[in-house]
């Protein structure tokens, strides 16, 4: 059997050594518009992928962001990690970038979570069941914000509170900056 890859989609010029390293643009290891199916990679193939500020940029319409979605299951073996980094939607490197055209978040990579589209149905949520829908399955592993530099400082002077924080990140922009996130594939 062969051993699985890891693949930096969207790499850009960022290219990572043993990682194979896609992108549309530039002279990647393999120039591949992640917007065209199918990928060429083989089912159950990637044992991990970069996507570093990739998935704000893909997906215009929903049928071709599921489209993604969907290719990022099939290529995946089961317990693949995914790791997503996109500029949080309220931070200004968000809204000020014309190509930003998706708001990419954990709460929005959970619909694609079929136990969480199951409780969903069980307790009559309104969310939508994109996993069972789509017939894939992600569960988001975990989220870690990265806070502007403006408020990493404050906190690291002491001048608020975890509490202050943590009020400031629910009502004002250009709090966090980043969100990172690791999806675990389940099949």
């Amino acid at each position: 059997m062969n051993a699985l890859l890891k693949i930096n989609l969207g790499c850009g010029v960022n290219q990572i050594p043993g990682y194979i390293n896609v992108d549309k643009y530039g002279s990647p290891d393999i120039r591949h518009d992640l917007e065209t199916f199918p990928w060429p990679w083989e089912t159950n193939s990637v044992c991990e992928v970069l996507l570093n500020h990739v998935l704000e940029h893909l997906g215009e319409t929903n049928s071709v962001f599921f489209g993604i979605i969907k290719e990022l299951y099939r290529i995946c073996s089961s317990g693949a990690e995914i790791h997503v980094a996109v500029p949080h939607p309220r931070h200004d490197e968000f809204l000020s970038d014309p190509t930003h055209i998706r708001v990419v978040t954990p709460d929005s990579l959970a619909l694609f979570s079929k136990s969480k589209n199951r409780e969903w149905i069980e307790g009559r949520y309104a969310n939508s069941p994109l996993g069972l829908y789509l017939d894939v399955d992600f569960e988001v592993a975990s989220v870690n914000y990265v806070l502007d530099p403006f408020w990493t400082q404050k906190l690291n002077n002491k001048e608020i509170s975890k509490s202050q924080l943590d009020e400031a990140f629910r009502n004002f922009n250009n709090v966090v900056k980043e969100i990172r996130m690791i999806l675990k594939v389940v099949k």
